[in-house]
């Protein structure tokens, strides 16, 4: 298991952080498209770092289209010397149509053919393949030598998948290099509908599970006292209580028989009511989705819940000491 961590905060401070990051010994940064654009932190991180993976968790690849994320992903494997991995989503409809005024239809589908359309273009580059990519959302079908990248010679970057329906799910195992587990996903959920969807689309695509890389970011409530402990608290449940209220998610909680709460936390939501979606979220519900462990304890439960399962976890154990958090990576490591 790898242990990643985000590269967070202003712009101007990425270059620094992932330097710090790099010598506590993680062994990947994540950037999230959340207020700003996810790739200006791995261009910088790239310049000032040596071993460590780079990894968008995730870029929206639906405000984009497969030849501009395939420019930006050869750029940035070439930039940081093959260690960038593009990690993709699809968002949920109405921020493509209404913030990006892009296309939205059929998803799954949709994001299947964009992966693909992205494999034929750096196929393209990189083994000289014809581009002929006909699809029914994409068609490439232009390519000039004057428009053909040089700069690479690490080849294409890895591919992962951010999915939470069984559907997006099994496109990942059909077609990634891997997957980005939702935070909103419980260990049922994992075992009970993720790991059964993947396994079909690998069927499907004749792949193995050995060549594919199973990434989750884990929530963690704990605290050294009450106060830090409420606060972890309130946080989880805030986040928990926003991804809850997200109809495409639903399944999730249908799958411990709480249903209903999703379509509660989705009216509070139109109306605001953000702190009142967190109150939502009970002990029992939290449990099941986010480590709740004094801090010495932490480590044993992602031990207990996740070795053996899961390639990558995104988990930077702040509660931990430099020298307590070496320990702790070991650990985790070796499952």
């Amino acid at each position: 298991m790898k242990i990643d961590a985000g590269l967070v905060g202003e712009l101007e401070r990425a270059s620094t952080r992932a330097q710090e990051l790099e010598a506590q010994g993680f062994d990947g940064l994540v950037t999230a498209e959340l207020g700003s654009d996810p790739f200006f932190p791995l261009l910088l991180a790239a310049e000032k770092t040596e071993r460590i993976d780079l990894m968008t968790a995730i870029a929206v690849a639906f405000s984009r289209n497969p030849m501009t994320l395939a420019n930006i992903g050869n750029d940035l494997q070439a930039h940081s010397k093959g260690r960038f991995i593009l990690g993709i989503g699809s968002q949920i409809a109405p921020h493509i149509t209404r913030r990006f005024s892009m296309p939205w239809s059929q998803p799954a589908a949709r994001m299947r053919e964009f992966i693909l359309a992205m494999q034929a273009i750096w196929r393209c580059w990189y083994e000289g393949e014809k581009l002929d990519f006909r699809g029914d959302f994409y068609t490439h079908t232009l390519m000039t030598p004057m428009f053909t990248p040089k700069n690479n010679p690490h080849g294409a970057p890895r591919v992962v998948l951010a999915a939470v329906g069984p559907k997006m799910t099994q496109v990942a195992g059909e077609v990634a290099d891997g997957m980005l587990v939702h935070a909103f996903t419980t260990p049922r959920y994992l075992q009970e509908v993720t790991l059964p969807a993947l396994e079909r689309g690998f069927s499907a695509a004749g792949r193995k599970r050995a060549d594919f890389d199973l990434c989750y970011p884990a929530f963690i409530v704990t605290g050294k006292d009450e106060a830090e402990w409420e606060a972890a608290r309130t946080a989880v449940t805030r986040q928990l209580g926003f991804y809850g209220s997200t109809p495409a998610y639903r399944g999730v909680f249908e799958a411990h028989g709480w249903g209903e709460l999703q379509s509660e936390l989705n009216t509070l939501s139109k109306r605001g009511e953000w702190d009142t979606m967190g109150e939502r979220i009970t002990d029992e519900i939290l449990e099941e989705f986010a480590v709740v462990a004094e801090p010495h304890r932490v480590v044993g439960v992602l031990k207990s819940r996740f070795g053996g399962v899961v390639d990558r976890l995104f988990c930077t154990l702040p509660f931990a000491t430099a020298e307590e958090r070496q320990g702790y990576f070991e650990e985790l490591r070796a499952c």
